[in-house]
């Protein structure tokens, strides 16, 4: 038998935490080493026993398992963790939530917010899915007053049974703003923020949706292995009168679909998400005629993907190809497709939020932020520039709250303390928010040039933060830019930076579809085309966005944060298989190891006397044959030791020993 020999650095050598369950701990602050290989051991084995709910001190870390555990869910789960304080019970969303919920009604009277985040496929809908459940069955009316709207939509809802019969929180939206991508066959291609508002009684009196930087170029553009928005397929495979109605057919003959060889998703009818879609419509009080508008305006994007023009008998003019081309072209003139398919979207939220209904005399919120996380790809756009600056801003909050948390606890606890150093991202927000001089400030003024192109702009960006050590030019790139980002490093390509981030329609383009005689096209764009006659001022969707997270953040600050950081164990998208180095990398991202490394700065591991005793009087024989008391007993096995990190209690022994 052959013998493998390993050799290593000792500094390479992390300890083991031999007091540690062999199934893991289910709560990381209690392991003896908070050092990432610890971190990583113990939730690869609660992964590997099926328990995929982990905290960290009260950051709930949830890994996606890839299949179905059932007896975690349900009524009587639910009704297990009502009431309980938060670590009773095992880790797990309705934990969070109850303790939202409590907190916001009972113990503070504070608005309460639960940030959901994680990569594409770490499982954050399915999360967010489970909070709003236990909400609306904390907060649901009498039995015997029947069900509202808003409980419809709130609570688990039959409609769009897809992706494994999945019960969705909003399948209206999740038809025409989920996608499949690389990473996630159902990728929710916007951020989400879901206020619900709650009576003195604690029963939900109204809510609203707020939604973020919706993935305006999937209408267009799409490559292989995903697909464009789900819709598309669905309308496609509607019943025949439907397909007749709207000239429709196979999907594979459209240009906006075709992009890509992907058109089926696994275990999915889009038949019957076609019909699930309308049920669901009919649920928020889209009335069939406006159902029928909606999707005449899809069935138009899909016609005037496939126009295409040849070039005319005069200079400078185009004609119709053929008259196929010509048949499209009468679907209607304008090829600005990213706002057609954005103000139908807005639309649905809108007429979704007055269904819905907000309380204007609500005094108290349970938000629920369900939101990309950060990303880097091969190539990254525009769209990864806005994502990763939410992130940069949510993990600001993120950090400055942690880090509150464990201060507040060392005070309340009159433990002495000193100043705890954590990682201020703030230059970083400076380089792309600053104005004037920021990344965001440059491209407005770039975009407001006609003779701008990405290759100025991108040599403006070199020039102004040349000198910015969170800013780097590639060397084998005339065009890219990189941000050193708190997560990472990411390259971005600047070639559709100024179209991406335009915000207007040709004045001439206004006019016709805002004079439409169909009711409903001329709705969406008569308020745009208004306001364009108002004023000329541009519009851009960079500082639009940066004012929408500024907004989210005022209101996230008012309330008490909860934090669930979803993490995708592999690529696969397959159950039992968990890959250290991804896990880990998102862990970073999300900012847990961070959390953890503030509270190692400070007094990490709690334990009881008697505890501590126990596990470590051999190391100080005496102890055992004087008669101590606990507390003198303790000060000489840490005398014996030599170790000076710690405080004493009146019931806890504080140590500072994270070794690493």
């Amino acid at each position: 038998m052959m013998e493998i020999k390993v050799v290593t650095k000792a500094s390479n050598v992390y300890p083991k935490d031999t007091d540690a369950p062999s199934c893991g701990t289910d709560d990381m602050t209690k392991l003896s080493y908070l050092h990432e290989p610890g971190v990583l051991y113990n939730l690869r084995c609660r992964y590997d026993n099926d328990e995929i709910y982990t905290y960290t001190g009260n950051i709930l870390i949830a890994v996606n398992p890839f299949k179905r555990l059932p007896e975690l869910y349900g009524k009587c789960v639910m009704e297990k963790y009502r009431g309980t304080a938060l670590g009773e019970l095992s880790p797990h969303p309705f934990a969070i939530a109850d303790a939202a919920y409590r907190q916001a009604m009972i113990n503070d009277g504070i608005s309460q917010s639960i940030l959901v985040s994680g990569e594409s496929g770490a499982g954050k809908t399915e999360s967010t899915k489970m909070l709003m459940n236990y909400l609306a069955y904390m907060g649901g009316r009498a039995a015997d007053a029947g069900r509202s709207v808003e409980q419809q939509v709130l609570e688990s809802n039959p409609v769009l049974e897809a992706f494994g019969n999945a019960k969705t929180s909003n399948p209206v939206l999740e038809a025409f703003g989920n996608a499949k991508t690389v990473r996630n066959n159902n990728s929710s291609r916007f951020g989400k923020f879901v206020e619900i508002q709650f009576d003195k009684r604690g029963r939900i009196s109204g809510a609203a949706i707020r939604t973020y930087l919706l993935e305006r170029s999937r209408v267009c553009q799409v490559s292989d292995p995903e697909r464009n928005y789900h819709c598309f397929y669905m309308l496609c495979a509607a019943p025949p009168e439907d397909v007749e109605k709207y000239k429709l057919g196979n999907p594979r003959k459209f240009h906006y679909l075709n992009q890509s060889i992907f058109f089926e998703l696994d275990e999915v009818d889009e038949s019957k998400e076609y019909l699930a879609t309308r049920r669901a419509m009919d649920v928020v009080g889209i009335s069939s005629d406006v159902q029928d508008a909606i999707f005449r305006v899809v069935a138009a994007i899909l016609h005037l993907g496939n126009i295409e023009f040849v070039k005319g008998s005069d200079p400078d003019s185009a004609e119709p190809k053929d008259d196929q081309s010509r048949f499209h072209l009468k679907t209607s003139s304008l090829r600005n497709r990213f706002c057609v398919y954005s103000k139908l979207f807005d639309w649905l939220v809108e007429k979704i939020n007055k269904s819905i209904g907000q309380d204007p005399d609500s005094q108290l919120l349970i938000g629920v932020l369900d939101i990309y996380g950060f990303e880097s790809f091969k190539t990254n756009s525009f769209e990864q520039f806005c994502i990763n600056l939410t992130n940069e801003k949510l993990q600001q909050h993120f950090n400055q709250h942690v880090f509150k948390m464990e201060q507040e606890e060392y005070t309340r606890e009159e433990i002495d303390w000193s100043y705890i150093e954590f990682v201020d991202n703030q230059d970083i927000l400076d380089l792309i928010e600053k104005k004037p001089g920021g990344i965001i400030a440059l491209l407005d003024e770039a975009c407001m040039f006609p003779r701008s192109t990405h290759e100025t702009f991108a040599e403006k960006l070199y020039q102004t933060f040349r000198d910015n050590k969170r800013f780097n030019k590639p060397k084998l790139s005339r065009t890219d830019f990189t941000i050193v980002h708190y997560a990472g490093e990411v390259t971005y390509q600047t070639e559709l930076f100024l179209d991406k981030n335009k915000d207007y329609v040709i004045a001439e383009h206004q006019e016709l579809l805002s004079s439409s005689g169909c009711s409903f096209i001329s709705g969406l764009f008569l308020q745009q085309h208004e306001e364009s006659s108002k004023s000329s001022k541009f519009s851009s969707i960079g500082t639009r966005f940066k004012q929408q997270l500024q907004s989210l953040l005022e209101t996230l600050t008012a309330t008490e944060p909860h934090y669930i950081r979803c993490v995708k164990p592999n690529n696969l998208l397959k159950p039992a298989i968990f890959e250290n180095q991804n896990v880990l990398q998102q862990l970073r991202c999300g900012g847990v190891m961070e959390a953890i490394r503030i509270s190692c700065a400070g007094f990490p591991t709690r334990r009881q006397f008697d505890e501590f005793i126990k596990r470590f009087s051999v190391l100080c024989p005496e102890v055992h044959s004087s008669r101590y008391d606990e507390v003198i007993a303790s000060k000489k096995i840490l005398e014996k030791v030599g170790l000076k990190g710690y405080q004493i209690l009146a019931q806890t022994l504080h140590q500072c020993h994270c070794l690493s």
